[in-house]
């Protein structure tokens, strides 16, 4: 196991740290309810510094891009961030992602910690048609995640630049913390406004200690991994691994808003089909009606008991104080409203299908 930069620290705050993605990861500190209503009414932080992070550069690189990802990176301008995946060539997602501009032919992309040498290698063997220039600086920087409604102004202290002007999926290079070219991106994983911090490892202490200082008084706290994951099923985004993998096409999975067929990428000519016929099944989101904890692998049944899809992800929401969770159901069972029941162990608890997000400000 690989210890992040701030190993130390998360240790001395208490974090309970547990293997995840080949890093040792402070999963939580206090408790996830109370990080998570600290998330939703404050502000607090994650280390997400195993997540991996490739500069792709060159001539090409755009064209690179427009190959392997979904979504139109051509659209994007210096200072764009965009959501989006990379598709397989069996109707499947090899990871999601964020791409952003940081300057014209160069771009970074955020992937997921567990297949950083999966998606390296599978730019890299579209790379040979392109040419450009691609490195791994995953090992080299450091990330935090300063998250909640009042993240904007308890960090505004530490920086020149106007936070507040850093609209949603934007981003600025600038000083933070007293250190010069941090990337200041106003996105994240958890639907409560705040800002993700990119810094070479050297610099994450002394910006942690300065974020804490100048959050102490809005009641910052530290965040793990756990709460993360409540936060984000809350808004109903996809978590890979449970809810989009090698084997769900984004079509599938709602995720059709970052699959542009205005260009050709991997597989967009199965995909396009897939869009035009309608998936046979679709990753829906759904609250349970009474008690229960819907959780990743349980069976989603009809009213005679047979098995009609799966759980991928699911928790008690702590602002809900209800089980949510989301799975795949064949699509004419998709549509909101429908009921389904949730096999809980030896109970068949009923469930509606409900719009997301769960979690409404």
């Amino acid at each position: 196991m690989k210890n992040i930069a701030l190993h130390t620290i998360h240790k001395s705050l208490g974090a309970k740290m547990v293997p995840f993605a080949g890093y040792n990861m402070p999963v939580q500190y206090e408790g996830v309810t109370a990080e998570h209503h600290t998330v939703r009414d404050s502000v607090g932080v994650f280390d997400v510094s195993h997540m991996g992070e490739f500069l792709v550069s060159g001539k090409n690189a755009l064209a690179l891009l427009q190959k392997v990802t979904s979504n139109d990176v051509s659209k994007l301008e210096i200072g764009d961030a965009q959501y989006s995946c990379f598709p397989n060539e069996d109707n499947g997602i090899v990871d999601d992602l964020i791409c952003y501009k940081i300057k014209e032919n160069q771009y970074l992309l955020v992937v997921n910690a567990s297949n950083i040498q999966k998606d390296w290698n599978w730019i890299s063997s579209y790379n040979d048609e392109f040419g450009a220039e691609l490195k791994d600086l995953s090992e080299d920087y450091s990330l935090l995640a300063i998250q909640g409604p009042k993240a904007v102004e308890a960090m505004q202290s530490l920086s020149s630049l106007d936070l507040a002007d850093i609209h949603f999926y934007k981003f600025k290079i600038g000083d933070f913390a007293g250190v010069e070219n941090v990337i200041i991106s106003a996105t994240g994983y958890t639907g409560s406004g705040g800002f993700e911090i990119y810094c070479k490892n050297n610099e994450a202490t002394q910006i942690w200690n300065k974020v804490f200082e100048a959050g102490a008084e809005f009641g910052i706290k530290p965040i793990g991994l756990a709460a993360r994951d409540t936060l984000r099923l809350e808004m109903g985004y996809c978590l890979y691994g449970n809810d989009i993998d090698d084997t769900t096409s984004p079509i599938e999975a709602g995720l059709g808003w970052i699959t542009k067929f205005t260009k050709e990428f991997v597989n967009h000519e199965a995909l396009a089909k897939q869009k035009e016929l309608k998936p046979e099944k679709r990753l829906v989101a759904f609250e349970l009606d009474e008690r229960g904890i819907p959780r990743h692998g349980y069976d989603i049944v009809d009213g005679n008991g047979d098995v009609i899809g799966n759980v991928t992800s699911g928790t008690m929401s702590p602002c809900l104080g209800k089980g949510i969770g989301l799975g795949y159901v064949p699509r004419i069972l998709s549509k909101a409203g429908t009921q389904i029941q949730i096999q809980v162990r030896k109970k068949a608890i009923p469930a509606t299908v409900v719009k997301l997000p769960f979690y409404k400000e």
